[in-house]
């Protein structure tokens, strides 16, 4: 009887579980406006075998020197939360918070979507374009370039709509986060 070599998983996803479902989750990082602080915390995701769907970062104080890094990965809540203390460990991140635990987490993505169309087709489109509420940023008589933002499950919709009308090319920021309410991160 020969016995079969134990394979083991690529990466954090792979590995299996029991009962624990994959989910997304955005997280919020504050972090010194210093070179090399990005490349660390994309470095940890990396080394771990995690993926990164969206990835923005902007400095959010010119006084303070921060940056504020904005996140979105997915895994088990197991390896969401070993993500989340890994981060709260790297050099230069202030603070680590997850918005998508918090109910006064607020995510909003900005997309820009090129759709090719004439005839009813481009009625079509200019239509949803208005339920959406997505802004005709550009137009030619073959094409538009419509401006949406909101939630990205709603970019998702309206993509999914836009493509038998003749969607051509998009481009989106990435998720951005806020905190309702007065305090700050």
């Amino acid at each position: 009887m020969t016995s079969q070599p134990a394979t083991t998983p690529g990466s954090a996803y792979d590995m299996p579980t029991a009962s624990e479902v994959e989910q997304t989750a955005t997280f919020a990082l504050l972090v010194d406006n210093e070179p090399g602080v990005l490349h660390r915390v994309v470095g940890l995701f990396a080394a771990r075998g995690y993926n990164i769907e969206s990835l923005t970062v902007a400095e959010t104080d010119h006084k303070a020197h921060t940056s504020r890094i904005t996140v979105v990965t997915r895994g088990t809540r197991h390896v969401l939360d070993q993500i989340e203390a890994q981060l709260d460990k790297v050099v230069n991140v202030r603070r680590v918070h997850d918005v998508t635990r918090d109910p006064n987490g607020v995510e909003r993505e900005l997309a820009l979507v090129k759709v090719r169309g004439s005839g009813v087709d481009r009625v079509e489109a200019l239509r949803i374009a208005e339920i959406f509420r997505a802004k005709p940023v550009d137009t030619t008589l073959e094409s538009f370039v419509f401006e949406i933002s909101g939630a990205p499950s709603k970019i998702d919709k309206f993509l999914d709509l836009m493509r038998p009308l003749g969607l051509v090319e998009l481009s989106r920021t990435g998720v951005l986060s806020i905190e309702r309410g007065v305090e700050g991160m």
